[in-house]
C-alpha cells in the first residue's frame, strides 16, 4: 500500500506557466483593431490597448483625416479610451499605426470576420 501512496500525483496547475507570464506587466501589450457590423452595411472600427501616453485625440484627427471617415474617443470604464472610426478600417489602421512608429506589427491583433 505505501508503493501506491507514493504514486499518487500532487495537485497540478496546468495555467500555473499562464499566470506567471501574465504578472509581467507590460512585456506584451497588444492593440486590439476590431470591427462591429452595425445595421445593414455599415460597421465601426475600434481601436484599443492603445498606451496611455499618446494622445488620443490627435491620433484620432490623423486617422480622420488619413482615410476620410468620421471617429470618436469614447471612455469606457473597462477598457479604457477607445478609439471608434466608421467604416471598416481595420487594414488602414493597422498599416497607419506602424508607419507612425506608435506600435510594432507584432503588437497589433485584427479581429472580426
Amino acid at each position: 500500500m505505501s508503493e501506491l501512496d507514493a504514486q499518487v500525483p500532487t495537485t497540478f496547475d496546468p495555467f500555473a506557466d499562464a499566470k506567471a507570464e501574465d504578472s509581467g506587466a507590460g512585456s506584451k501589450e497588444y492593440v486590439h483593431i476590431r470591427v462591429q457590423q452595425r445595421n445593414g452595411r455599415k460597421s465601426l472600427t475600434t481601436v484599443q490597448g492603445l498606451k496611455k501616453e499618446f494622445s488620443y485625440n490627435k491620433i484620432l484627427k490623423d486617422l480622420k483625416k488619413e482615410f476620410c471617415c468620421n471617429g470618436t474617443v469614447v471612455q469606457d470604464p473597462e477598457l479604457g479610451q477607445v478609439i471608434q472610426l466608421q467604416g471598416d478600417q481595420r487594414k488602414n489602421v493597422s498599416t497607419f499605426l506602424v508607419q507612425a512608429g506608435i506600435v510594432k506589427k507584432e503588437q497589433i491583433k485584427i479581429h472580426g470576420f
